[in-house]
């Protein structure tokens, strides 16, 4: 369960469909939507 914070909501909501991603400066990174609204949300860190 892989958490982030949906702006939009306004609260710390599941990720729906993550991925793991790389950044440019070589760190993890996760990113999906908001299962509520559909908004994108995106987490720094493994």
């Amino acid at each position: 369960m892989v958490t982030a914070y949906c702006v939009k909501c306004k609260k710390k909501v599941e990720i729906k469909n993550p991925q793991k991603v790389t950044l440019k400066n070589k760190n993890p990174a996760t990113k999906g939507t908001c299962p509520d609204c559909g908004t994108k949300v995106f987490r720094i860190g493994g």
